[in-house]
């Protein structure tokens, strides 16, 4: 990793800055995103976590590079959703491994069981990254999902 790495937890005052990384990725690379995600899309799901969720942002110095998500599952009970966003130039130096380090403390924190996510289809980093956090990705994945026991 290059640089001086800092996490921080995302405020509703952060709203821009994770809508300027949602941005950064391009429309092929936000998974589990909504399309049209700006800086209101993201003050509102900050809002709505509470302290069930987190939005974690990493910095390299200065510049806001990567976020990364739990959020608590509507549908299954003690699980969470995990999902962590790396701008193109920032990828390969350990700032997702970083992010979903801390993450997934604050949901073993918060009491989780599960976690679960969905990665980019044919994405073999994100594949490599989940993989390497323990992820378990079934070999016929046509959804794309992963777990993660805790």
């Amino acid at each position: 990793m290059t640089g001086t790495l800092r996490i921080e937890r995302a405020t509703a005052a952060d709203a821009e800055t994770v809508a300027g990384i949602v941005r950064g990725l391009g429309k092929d690379e936000n998974v589990g995103l909504p399309a049209d995600f700006d800086a209101e899309t993201a003050r509102a799901w900050l809002n709505r976590l509470g302290e069930n969720g987190v939005i974690l942002l990493a910095y390299e110095g200065s510049i806001p590079v990567a976020f990364g998500a739990i959020d608590y599952s509507t549908v299954e009970p003690n699980t969470a959703l995990l999902g962590v966003w790396v701008l193109p130039d920032f990828r390969r130096r350990g700032i997702g491994t970083a992010l979903a380090e801390e993450l997934l403390d604050f949901a073993r924190e918060r009491g989780y069981k599960r976690i679960r996510g969905r990665l980019p289809e044919g994405n073999e980093p994100a594949l490599s990254f989940l993989s390497s956090i323990g992820a378990m990705v079934p070999l016929r994945n046509p959804d794309m999902r992963f777990e993660l026991p805790l």
